[in-house]
């Protein structure tokens, strides 16, 4: 028989359902923002200082326009991977008794002299996706480099910085800043796509070794240096920030120009046509199918090709 204690918790808003109230108080922040940077704007000193800076670095003359078919691809492939990324790093974290492990099989090119720890299936499904995630980073990496790319997100003068100020007022009054991410990108972007790039990968990979199962016992003379604790939480706050990217970026991919926006990253063409559309909507549907079909009794028969698969009662 039901108590009555029980049917009363049943009737308790979800964890998801108190979430909701999250979005109003957001719409709610977003409008004051918006209100009192439209008010800062008719201050005479910020006006000239707009003025001064109109939010566009100076940029080096070599500095390609175009985006290649190469970096289109790179954008789709990353985004398609990091978002598996996050999901299994959540994973990760907030499961609290897992039941399902794996062990790599200890045979041919990947025998190893150490035995293989037992790692779970979350964990493994996360690493398989960062490994994924960096071969398509190294490959970045090169091509960016190797053609000239990287002057479109590494600053090159200190205008930057009160150009990105410029940029981030304009984005918050809801009067945009003048786009021609065709050729270059506003000094907000550009500190933006250095920071993802240079900055946040860097540490995410970095802090991942660090608190690697298989690796952090062999880093035990950097526990005074580079504690695990401070490797974890460097680490979740990384996965913090791509969330928080991935958000503000989409929003003002759609906010500011979609079909354009989508032909630059997703068809590497200067139009308004429809192409980048399809092919962003075929990513998504790719995206969604993986996602949905990921479900552990597939993952598991994957993860047996290479490793043996434990089951532990809860």
């Amino acid at each position: 028989m039901t108590t009555g204690a029980s049917r009363a918790s049943a009737f308790q808003p979800s964890r998801w359902l108190r979430l909701v109230w999250i979005v109003p108080a957001v719409l709610v922040a977003l409008a004051l923002v918006a209100l009192a940077a439209q008010g800062l704007r008719t201050v005479p000193f910020i006006e000239s200082f707009l003025r001064s800076y109109p939010g566009v670095s100076t940029h080096s003359a070599a500095t390609p326009v175009g985006i290649p078919a190469w970096l289109a691809w790179q954008h789709g492939l990353n985004a398609f991977f990091i978002l598996f990324v996050i999901r299994t790093g959540w994973q990760v974290r907030t499961t609290k008794r897992p039941s399902i492990f794996w062990t790599r099989t200890n045979t041919g090119w990947l025998r190893t002299r150490n035995p293989p720890i037992r790692i779970t299936l979350d964990l493994w499904q996360h690493i398989v996706f960062d490994t994924l995630w960096l071969v398509n980073g190294i490959v970045f990496y090169f091509l960016l480099f190797a053609t000239g790319q990287w002057l479109k997100i590494v600053p090159t003068n200190w205008d930057v910085f009160p150009n990105a100020v410029s940029a981030g007022l304009q984005y918050a009054s809801l009067n945009w800043p003048t786009d021609n991410g065709w050729a270059y990108y506003n000094a907000l972007q550009l500190l933006s796509y250095f920071t993802v790039v240079f900055v946040a990968a860097p540490i995410a990979l970095v802090t991942g070794l660090r608190i690697s199962p298989g690796l952090s016992a062999r880093f035990r003379p950097l526990d005074r240096v580079f504690p695990l604790p401070v490797a974890r939480k460097l680490h979740f706050a990384a996965l913090i920030f791509f969330v928080a990217f991935i958000v503000v970026h989409v929003l003002l991919v759609v906010t500011t120009g979609a079909r354009a926006n989508l032909n630059h990253m997703y068809a590497a063409r200067s139009d308004t046509g429809w192409l980048g559309v399809w092919i962003f909507v075929g990513s998504i549907l790719l995206t969604v199918a993986v996602w949905v079909g990921a479900r552990p009794v597939v993952v598991r028969a994957i993860a047996a090709r290479s490793g043996r698969i434990i089951h532990r009662k809860r």
